[in-house]
């Protein structure tokens, strides 16, 4: 048995974009609908352009007639051209096949923005999680640290049983939560390598001096371009469009249809093989069909198309509506997001303040054991907290530019650059 390779390990959040392309079924998918879509386009124009047939037969035949017995060697060779002058079917059905390519090109391009964000996404709750299982870690050597200064005063009678009981269920409480980040983080992880098809290394982290740009325009502005720009609103329009077309379509069939033919025969037998000179035939005409009644089946299939349309109309309302309300959630999360981040980072300074008089308090028998806990949990859960928040607000910003259909290469380069190499 050969050796197995080493698995794909990414690092940056361009690793996992990158990989994320090639291995995603549901953009594959979308890739080939896009070239079916350019394939039935390519096949309503060939309808449009000149049909040249040709056939030959050759026979064997024996031809009895009044008792006398006749064998003779048949032939006959055509060429048949055919062009369209007037088809009012397959003009719909032209401009039915250029919508619906418009259409696939536009459901492509959504879900390669919902493939990148999702991969943001997950790339962000992994280095949340992380970071939560690195902190979590502080605070259980803080809390070791509280629990061996109490062990230390019981000893020497200079603190109560009731001290010592505490401390001890708070750090077991600090490795029950660890245990859980543990968790949750192999959990992202798994979740990351599942969108990009390659493992988790060592994942960049967000920097803390990163210059993450406030929140542009108001929020009349985001819906305006989510309207005007949202690839799956784009696509249910062009699918409405396309079902009107439809409805032209079907009413073609009451319409004449005119046709240029072009032949040329060349033969030695007539009708039932008959022997005949060899005659050469030249055939120019123009062949015109007129529909006069079909039992009912295109009046039924002209209420089916409206019936169509009357359906992708409301798909488009309610893709309409499904991506406004997504925009105004994004737009009011980003912008609760930057107030948060800064009424985080004060909670930050202001719990690792009292964390610090607590400890020196307790040192000077000013303050309880339990004080010093209740301290030490405030000041990580506000780092804690600190970190979710800001990892929350970039997600939203890249879902808001997706839903509004503004999202680019650059916006994804630019959060790219506001991580860093891991400190080891």
């Amino acid at each position: 048995m050969g050796a197995q390779s080493a698995p794909v390990v990414g690092e940056t959040l361009e690793d996992f974009f990158s990989a994320a392309l090639d291995y995603s079924p549901r953009l594959r998918i979308a890739a080939e609908n896009l070239n079916i879509g350019s394939a039935r386009l390519s096949a309503a124009n060939g309808q449009l352009l000149p049909q040249v047939r040709a056939n030959a037969s050759l026979s064997d035949n024996t031809r009895n007639q009044s008792g006398q017995e006749t064998q003779f060697d048949g032939n006959r060779y055509s060429v048949q051209l055919t062009q369209v002058l007037f088809n009012w079917q397959a003009f719909a059905a032209r401009a039915q096949a250029v919508l619906r390519e418009d259409k696939a090109q536009a459901l492509y391009y959504d879900e390669l923005a919902r493939l990148l964000t999702d991969v943001a996404e997950k790339y962000f709750d992994a280095l949340q999680a992380r970071d939560a299982l690195d902190s979590i870690a502080s605070e259980y050597e803080a809390v070791n640290n509280q629990l061996q200064q109490i062990e230390s005063l019981y000893a020497r009678q200079l603190a109560q049983i009731t001290d010592l009981y505490q401390a001890q269920a708070s750090l077991a409480a600090v490795e029950a939560q660890q245990i859980q980040l543990e968790s949750r983080l192999a959990l992202r992880l798994e979740s990351l390598r599942s969108v990009s098809g390659i493992e988790a290394g060592d994942l960049f982290s967000l920097a803390d001096d990163a210059a993450i740009p406030p929140l542009e325009n108001n929020l009349h502005y985001w819906v305006d371009q989510a309207e005007k720009n949202n690839n799956a609103i784009e696509a249910q329009r062009l699918e409405f469009e396309a079902s009107k077309k439809m409805i032209s379509q079907r009413r073609g069939a009451y319409m004449p249809q005119v046709s240029l033919v072009l032949q040329r025969q060349d033969s030695n037998v007539g009708f039932d093989n008959i022997p005949l000179q060899r005659t050469d035939n030249t055939y120019v005409g123009v062949d015109v069909t007129v529909p006069l009644y079909a039992g009912g089946s295109n009046r039924a299939a002209v209420r089916e198309a409206n019936s169509r349309a009357l359906i992708a109309e409301n798909e488009l309302r309610g893709t309409k509506l499904e991506v406004g309300e997504t925009v105004r959630g994004a737009y009011l999360q980003v912008q609760a997001g930057e107030k948060i981040i800064d009424a985080a980072k004060k909670l930050v300074e202001s719990t690792e303040l009292t964390a610090t008089a607590m400890q020196r308090g307790f040192e000077l028998g000013a303050v309880t054991s339990v004080d010093v806990l209740n301290a030490i949990r405030d000041q990580f859960g506000a780092q804690r907290d600190l970190q979710q928040v800001r990892y929350e607000n970039i997600k939203y910003q890249l879902f808001l530019k997706r839903e509004a259909g503004l999202l680019s290469a650059d916006d994804l380069i630019e959060v790219g650059l506001w991580l860093e190499p891991a400190a080891l």
